[in-house]
């Protein structure tokens, strides 16, 4: 792969369209701007990440999480870009790599359902396990697939490329860069050996013709599967920092882990000799500054300081590897000892402690329920519309969910389109209204 070639400006669905106009932004920095500006970008702000959205104390929701990833994947994308500059100064898109790539990070977790990654899981298991096992002979393979093991990655990407009902061609006509840029798993799901893949069958020519375009190779030791846009290391790896260390944080305002133990968590991703007056600086801050919340929050800066400069160093000592297509870890899988030790024992204490907290399970076990009955509900209409309770709930699903193609795994789609689309309150709304438990104007 090359750079010249990874790097372009065309725009999915609009591939006739030219313009020799630049205003007052780039091309790149456009797509950053559409995404912003969509509803599936503002919905985020009522689902949730890890925790139960609380009344009193603020953690993450999806869209704090996602604007906290896209800020540290700008700061990567810049550390490269000043590097490549140097090599390529006549690729006008070199410098738009810090947005290319904070586009990316803002698009990520567009396709996540409600209730954090249980909604996920909710969606496989109603047609693993569900009612939803009835569909399984009217599928092909893939596309039985893309259900049993449904994945918000690859939903990502069939909401900013998929032309909904009354929407336009290439659905947020973003340009190949970016829309690569996303692509965590350059396979369809026939492939995936676990819940992990990056297009549906529906959105694969759309794949495969970003993927011509831009020059990313097909694997030899897969076929079917791509390589990665180079790109992607670093949208996974503003994500990866995030997730695990703003975590920490969240742990820390809900009480689910002391003071102590998360300033010692913090501490330990730098070295008592190599990070010598770093650790004074920080003994010095932490004299100065007594509110608690706030040494917190200076010593997570602090770390994801150092864990954005870790992942560029890998990521550059890897280059070669990565543009040959041959680099198969992540780049926090190959960071410095003192690091990898230190989320090695973030990860452990996250996994036992935070994410298996009564609160967390108590939503996830929610999420399970509502996004399940309401699936039900809804394929059930979708594959039986004459019925007059399956009209009155059909007239429910909004006009951009509606096709009118009549194959199943259509119908099917529209359904999950429409369900993986909710905030956790319109879920939770709808489920009441659809099973009784609560009717507008009756209390």
């Amino acid at each position: 792969m090359n750079w010249n070639q990874l790097l372009s400006a065309k725009r999915l669905g609009m591939e006739g369209w030219t313009t020799d106009k630049t205003g007052d932004r780039s091309q790149f920095q456009r797509d950053y701007d559409r995404i912003v500006f969509s509803s599936p970008f503002r919905r985020m702000q009522n689902k949730t990440q890890v925790f139960p959205l609380p009344e009193h104390i603020f953690v993450h929701n999806r869209l704090t999480h996602t604007l906290e990833v896209a800020s540290v994947g700008r700061s990567l994308g810049n550390i490269l870009a000043e590097k490549l500059v140097k090599e390529f100064p006549e690729n006008p898109f070199i410098p738009e790599i810090g947005t290319i790539v904070s586009t990316a990070c803002l698009a990520h977790d567009l396709g996540n359902p409600p209730f954090g990654h249980s909604g996920e899981s909710a969606i496989s298991d109603f047609f693993k396990n569900g009612t939803g096992k009835e569909f399984q002979q009217q599928l092909t393979v893939g596309e039985w697939k893309d259900f049993t093991h449904f994945d918000g990655n690859a939903n990502a990407f069939r909401v900013l490329t998929h032309q909904f009902n009354g929407k336009r061609p290439g659905g947020f006509a973003l340009t190949y860069s970016s829309l690569a840029g996303i692509v965590k798993y350059p396979y369809e799901s026939v492939l995936a050996e676990k819940p992990k893949f990056g297009f549906f069958q529906s959105e694969k020519e759309n794949y495969l013709k970003i993927a011509a375009e831009l020059g990313i190779d097909e694997s030899t030791s897969q076929p079917g599967s791509f390589c990665r846009h180079p790109l992607v290391y670093l949208v996974e790896a503003a994500d990866d920092i995030c997730y695990q260390i703003m975590d920490l944080e969240d742990a820390y305002k809900l009480g689910i882990l002391s003071y102590d133990k998360v300033y010692s968590l913090f501490l330990a991703f730098y070295d008592a000799e190599t990070d010598a007056k770093q650790l004074a600086s920080i003994d010095k801050t932490m004299k100065r500054v007594t509110d608690r919340n706030e040494q917190i929050g200076y010593l997570r800066a602090g770390v994801i300081g150092k864990l954005i400069h870790a992942a560029m160093a890998v990521f550059t000592d890897h280059l070669d590897e990565i543009m040959q297509g041959r680099f198969t870890k992540s780049l926090m899988d190959r960071l410095p000892e003192t690091q990898a030790a230190a989320m090695k024992v973030v990860k452990e204490i996250s996994y036992k402690q935070v994410y298996a907290h009564r609160s967390v399970v108590e939503i996830e076990i929610a999420g399970y329920k509502i996004i399940g009955t309401i699936l039900q509900e809804f394929a059930g209409a979708m594959m039986n519309p004459t019925g007059t309770y399956n009209k009155k709930l059909l007239s429910l699903l909004p006009d951009q969910y509606k096709n009118e193609s009549g194959s199943v795994y259509a119908n099917l789609q529209s359904v999950v389109d429409f369900v993986s689309g909710m905030t956790d309150v319109f879920a939770l709304d709808l489920y009441r209204k659809i099973t009784g438990i609560n009717l507008p104007g009756i209390r």
